[in-house]
C-alpha cells in the first residue's frame, strides 16, 4: 500500500509541475499522502526550522559517524565563525527521503542541503524540478575539487551546478584475508563473489539492485552500463543466491558479519572497510576493473536561501575541514590531492586516488540505471526472496 501511495505521489507531482492540478488540489494531496506514509512528523514538522531564515540551514545526511563528523569539524566551526545554525538530519533512506521532499510545501522548500550519494539521485532531483543553479564565484573552494567529479554533475545540469561534490567512495569487494589469500582474490575479481568453494560464507546488500546487477555485469564480462544480456544477469543473480549466507541490510550489519568471521567475502562500502582494517580486522579491499565508484555531494534544494547555503559549502570545502571529515568518516574527500596535501591516513583509505583524476573509476550511467529502475528493482526483490 505504502508503494503504491508513493507511485501515486509521483504521479500527482507531476501533474502538479506540469499545470494539470491547482496548487490548492497538490498540497491537499500531499498532507493526506504524507499523513499516511508516516511523514508528518518529518518534512512537516521541519517547516518553522527550515523557513527560520538566514540564522540556520537544515542539511540531511546519513547518520551515524558521517554525521558525527560532519557535526564536529564542519557545522559546529561553521556555526562558532558565522553565528549561523546548522540543523542536522538523518535519513530513513534514500526513496523515503524522495518522498518527504515531493510531499513538502512549496515541493522541496522544507528542505536546504541533502548528503545525497551517487549520480542517479543528482539527475533525479533535477529531474523533479528540485535543483538550483549555484553561484560558483560564491564557492572559491571549488577550484580545488577534483574535475572529473564535477563534470560528471556538470553534464547532466547544462554546464551548471546544483550540487557541490564532498567526498568519493567505492562499493567494493571486502574479503578475509585469512581465508582468501591477495593473489586469490585478484585473480578471480569480481568472480569471488561468485565461488562455489565459499557457499555459506558470502554476503551481498540485499536492499540495492544496482550493486548486485553491477557485479554481475563484471563477473559475466559486460558492462555495467551497457547490459547486452540481461537473462545471463538474472541467472548469475539466482544461482548465487544459493552460494549466500546472508544479504545484510546496514552498514552496521555488514560489519559485524565480516569482523565476526561469518562471511569471508561480500560487496562491501569502502569506508566501512576503512573502519574495519582500523579495528584491526584482517580484511582486504578489490577493486576490480570497473568497481562501482560513486560520489557524495551536497544538493542544494530548491527554495533554499543561496547566500547562506553557498557560504556553508565553501566552509566545508576548506582543506582543514574536508581532511578531517574525511578522516571521521573514512571517505576520501573531493579534494584533488594534486592541489591539496593529504595527510598518510587520508592516502590509505580505500577508493583514494593519488593523481586525483578519477580514470578507471566507473560511475553509474543516471539515464540509463533510472530507465530501468523499477523493473530490475521489482525482478531483484523476487531473486532474493527466492520467487
Amino acid at each position: 500500500m505504502a508503494k503504491d501511495l508513493k507511485n501515486r505521489l509521483d504521479d500527482v507531482y507531476q501533474n502538479y509541475l506540469e499545470g494539470n492540478i491547482s496548487r490548492r488540489d497538490f498540497v491537499k494531496f500531499a498532507g493526506i499522502a504524507g499523513a499516511a506514509l508516516g511523514l508528518a512528523g518529518g518534512p512537516f514538522g521541519l517547516v518553522s526550522r527550515a523557513f527560520a531564515g538566514k540564522n540556520s540551514i537544515t542539511c540531511h545526511s546519513w547518520g551515524g559517524t558521517t554525521s558525527e563528523a560532519l557535526r564536529k569539524f564542519a557545522f559546529d566551526p561553521f556555526t562558532k565563525a558565522t553565528g549561523i545554525e546548522v540543523i542536522d538530519a538523518a535519513f530513513t533512506g534514500m526513496d523515503d527521503f524522495l518522498t518527504q521532499v515531493k510531499a513538502s510545501f512549496p515541493p522541496g522548500g522544507e528542505f536546504n542541503i541533502a548528503h545525497l550519494s551517487a549520480v542517479y539521485d543528482y539527475a533525479r532531483y533535477t529531474d523533479l524540478g528540485f535543483g538550483v543553479v549555484l553561484d560558483e564565484s560564491k564557492i572559491p573552494n571549488m577550484k580545488n575539487v577534483m574535475t572529473k567529479m564535477t563534470d560528471t554533475l556538470r553534464g547532466i545540469t547544462n554546464g551548471t551546478l546544483s550540487a557541490v561534490p564532498y567526498d568519493l567512495g567505492q562499493t567494493g569487494i571486502a574479503y578475509n584475508t585469512n581465508e582468501i589469500s591477495k593473489a586469490d582474490a585478484e585473480k578471480l575479481g569480481a568472480s569471488l563473489l561468485y565461488e562455489k568453494s565459499l557457499k555459506g560464507k558470502l554476503g551481498s546488500w540485499g536492499g540495492d539492485f544496482r550493486t548486485n546487477m553491477w557485479y554481475a555485469a563484471l563477473h559475466t564480462g559486460q558492462s555495467p552500463n551497457n547490459i547486452t544480456d540481461i537473462d545471463a544477469i538474472w541467472k548469475v543473480l539466482t544461482e548465487q543466491r544459493s552460494l549466500m549466507k546472508k544479504y545484510w541490510a546496514s552498514g552496521s550489519e555488514l560489519m559485524s558479519l565480516l569482523a565476526n568471521g561469518e562471511i569471508f567475502a561480500t560487496v562491501a562500502w569502502s569506508g566501512r572497510v576503512a573502519a574495519l582494517q582500523d579495528q584491526g580486522h584482517p580484511i582486504g579491499y578489490l577493486s576490480p576493473d570497473g568497481t562501482y565508484s560513486w560520489m557524495e555531494y551536497m544538493y542544494v534544494l530548491k527554495g533554499t536561501d543561496l547566500d547562506v547555503a553557498q557560504q556553508l559549502l565553501n566552509f566545508m570545502l576548506e582543506p582543514d575541514a574536508a581532511i578531517a571529515v574525511a578522516q571521521g568518516q573514512k571517505y576520501p574527500p573531493a579534494l584533488d590531492p594534486t592541489k591539496v596535501e593529504m595527510p598518510d591516513d587520508v592516502k590509505k583509505l580505500p577508493a583514494f586516488d593519488p593523481t586525483g583524476k578519477l580514470n578507471g573509476y566507473l560511475f553509474a550511467d543516471p539515464a540509463y540505471w533510472n530507465k530501468h529502475q523499477i523493473e530490475w528493482a521489482e525482478k531483484w526483490d523476487r531473486i532474493i526472496a527466492g520467487a
